[in-house]
């Protein structure tokens, strides 16, 4: 039988791509951590990691172990927080990006609520800069959106690519400044482009800025520029540019869950459910 310790040892060194930082997490030593591995590695006969000095990666079979042991961990929490747990009551207020609403947050939405139905959800919708706001001023318990520039905190949970999105059909001139539309301040996706776009010594003019990424959508619509979105959430009406391969590269960004300092039971509970859920590693969308 597979032993959940390895496994969820094992999830997690997948999901930082790090002996050190998985152990961190686990509050384990690197060579405990290394101890799991190699156990689990041996008891089903699979080389599941490569790992040299510089870095870490799942083999092919080290990927199809991860699917199975979201899956078993997963289902774990979610006996052990009905069983062992007394049935929980109250209210959690969650902040979330609106790119996490739209993508992966309500299948984590509905495994809280079957397993939890006493509990209200009060779930604010914005920017993550703003999110980060609220938490730090104690207005809402949690919230999952994406890491900010500098700011160590928070869970990794998935990470996404950042594209080009603009009008179907449309070429960029390339001897212009690149017009872009953004979400106002404080925005992580406006900073991590405007700062991608300062080290290639790109040139640009913000032609918009959106207090939502909706409004975002419809000036990239209506052909004003160019705008930015996780690749999981392209926009109807929306492509990359005709020369795409021409512009500037954009980054991955990380996402993450992060708690207040005191939670509730009830948002404690979630944040653990976010923490094991199968958003941790890399989402594709649907």
């Amino acid at each position: 039988m597979l032993n959940p310790v390895w496994l969820n040892t094992f999830a997690t060194v997948a999901a930082s791509h790090s002996f050190t930082d998985a152990g961190r997490q686990l509050r384990l030593t690197q060579s405990s951590v290394s101890e799991h591995i190699r156990r689990l590695e041996e008891h089903v006969g699979r080389r599941l990691l490569v790992r040299d000095t510089h870095s870490l990666s799942l083999t092919a079979d080290g990927e199809a172990m991860l699917v199975h042991a979201r899956m078993i961990l997963e289902a774990m929490t979610h006996a052990e927080l009905q069983f062992r747990s007394p049935r929980l009551r109250g209210r959690v207020r969650l902040g979330s990006s609106d790119d996490v609403a739209l993508g992966p947050l309500p299948s984590v939405l509905a495994a809280f609520r079957r397993t939890h139905p006493d509990v209200e959800l009060e779930i604010t919708i914005g920017m993550t800069g703003r999110l980060y706001e609220h938490l730090d001023a104690g207005s809402i318990d949690l919230m999952v959106g994406k890491r900010r520039i500098g700011d160590p905190r928070g869970i990794p949970l998935f990470s996404g690519q950042l594209e080009w999105l603009g009008l179907t059909g449309t070429e960029v001139d390339l001897e212009q400044p690149l017009p872009l539309i953004l979400v106002a301040e404080p925005s992580v996706t406006r900073a991590v482009v405007l700062d991608s776009l300062a080290a290639v010594g790109a040139r640009w003019q913000v032609v918009c800025t959106s207090s939502s990424y909706a409004g975002c959508i419809a000036a990239a619509r209506g052909g004003l520029g160019l705008t930015v979105r996780s690749h999981f959430l392209a926009g109807r009406g929306l492509s990359p540019p005709v020369n795409r391969a021409a512009l500037p590269e954009l980054p991955q960004v990380e996402f993450i869950a992060l708690g207040a300092k005191h939670l509730s039971r009830p948002a404690e509970t979630l944040l653990q459910i976010l923490q094991n859920s199968d958003l941790r590693g890399e989402w594709p969308g649907e």
